[in-house]
């Protein structure tokens, strides 16, 4: 049997919930030491490590002036796509763009009648990093990365877009990813991956462009740079393997369960597939469909491995509890496959993204609905959010008093500096207020 299933009230049932909600895991550190010496190489030898490194584990006869992706590279990229990519790349593009459109801020001000003016000042980062994995060598471009990216980085006003993205042996960049960069505004695009990529965005180099925001997904070795260089600059998120939590009530049909939970399994060994059934009945359609659906995936011997390794089968006793089991383990994709999705919502407090109804797969999500898909998982959506264009923006706080309104908040303001034993901050409201 590929998943053993367990009722929620049974001891292997418990054990099962109580390790999903303990599955935080911090950022693989077995690379620290090796990346540590990787940034800081970089940072002191700037392209000079940066070409070494893509030379040694991607592109050995890249050239340093072939680190930058030419104008020539870009215009021939348009030549070796299809029409058909060109009619999806638009309609997702346009998709991305209407949803993250509502997502940006106002600057706003508060007014009071003795002169005081208080505020907000929402304004986007100079220069954003995003970085894009090399999808097996090239042959299977991460567009969506691309995209998911680099929209709100746009919508938030970021004067420069940054992409990197390792080449492949030949030194060549996909022309998929080129033309979606392209299509929405981003031409500073480089040959780097990995962490020498991340040290490069951060740090900057003669060519790279240093940053003040690095997004996008990668391996151990990019999550840790990502970790390292925290500190001096803002990152998406420390991610976890990708993780979906089905709730499905009887009108559920298992060979969409079964389609969802492979659509995640393939994704690495560490996929986490879960679903919570309140239809017992279920169970066995479930695993006949894994079965029969597995046999005609191209990865199925990463989707089994991660099917048999952490695959979760759940029976609770109602869609009460089903709920409850969610909002606890605080998934990063929520499928609700019941009669009543939209009765349920109101019920979910805690997920990265939720699907609704029995139309609709995350696969959805993760191209071509719209909203982000680079998401919160291991169980922080109880208190982070999508990727959205707030990533790309900051606020400065405006602060304008008058003579009256320092007059009339002087003595408060006295106060708590001298409860603070900070005399200089309260001399500072002395000295004005001697003035008549």
């Amino acid at each position: 049997m590929l998943i053993q299933p367990f009722t929620t009230k049974s001891p292997e049932g418990e054990k099962c919930l109580q390790n999903l909600l303990n599955r935080f895991q911090p950022a693989d550190n077995s690379c620290r030491d090796l990346v540590a010496d990787i940034l800081e190489q970089v940072k002191n030898r700037g392209d000079e490590a940066v070409l070494e490194y893509t030379q040694k584990f991607d592109a050995p006869d890249l050239t340093i002036e072939g680190l930058q992706v030419s104008t020539a590279e870009l215009k021939e990229a348009y030549e070796l796509v299809d029409d058909a990519f060109m009619t999806t790349l638009g309609k997702a593009i346009e998709r991305i763009q209407v949803f993250h459109e509502r997502e940006m801020e106002d600057s706003w001000m508060q007014t009071r009648e003795n002169g005081t003016i208080v505020g907000r000042m929402v304004r986007p980062v100079d220069a954003a990093g995003l970085y894009v994995p090399g999808g097996q060598g090239g042959s299977t471009p991460l567009v969506s990365s691309v995209l998911m990216n680099g929209i709100p980085a746009g919508i938030a006003g970021v004067t420069q877009r940054v992409m990197l993205t390792p080449p492949n042996k030949e030194g060549k960049v996909s022309p998929h990813l080129l033309v979606a960069a392209q299509e929405i505004g981003i031409v500073d695009i480089f040959k780097a991956g990995s962490a020498w990529g991340i040290a490069a965005l951060a740090h900057g180099t003669r060519q790279i462009p240093a940053v003040d925001v690095i997004v996008g997904p990668g391996n151990q070795f990019v999550t840790e740079a990502k970790s390292q260089v925290s500190g001096m600059l803002r990152i998406d998120m420390i991610a976890g393997p990708s993780e979906v939590l089905i709730v499905a009530d009887k009108s559920a049909k298992a060979a969409y369960i079964a389609a969802d939970m492979l659509a995640q399994a393939e994704h690495d060994p560490m996929a986490l597939a879960i679903v919570v059934i309140i239809e017992e009945n279920l169970t066995g359609e479930i695993l006949t469909e894994l079965d029969r659906q597995l046999a005609n995936l191209s990865r199925v011997d990463i989707a089994k491995k991660a099917l048999r390794d952490r695959g979760v089968i759940l029976i609770a006793e109602d869609l009460e509890e089903a709920v409850g089991i969610a909002n606890d383990i605080a998934i990063e994709h929520l499928e609700l496959m019941v009669d009543d999705p939209w009765g349920l919502l109101p019920q979910i407090r805690h997920a990265g993204a939720i699907f609704l109804g029995h139309h609709t797969p995350e696969a959805a999500g993760d191209y071509f609905a719209g909203p982000n898909h680079v998401l919160p998982t291991m169980g922080t959506a109880r208190f982070s959010s999508a990727l959205g264009v707030e990533t790309f923006l900051k606020k400065s706080s405006i602060i304008s008093y008058s003579k009256q309104a320092l007059q009339e908040d002087g003595d408060h303001i006295r106060l708590l500096a001298g409860l603070e034993g900070l005399t200089a901050h309260a001399a500072s409201v002395t000295e004005r207020l001697k003035d008549k």
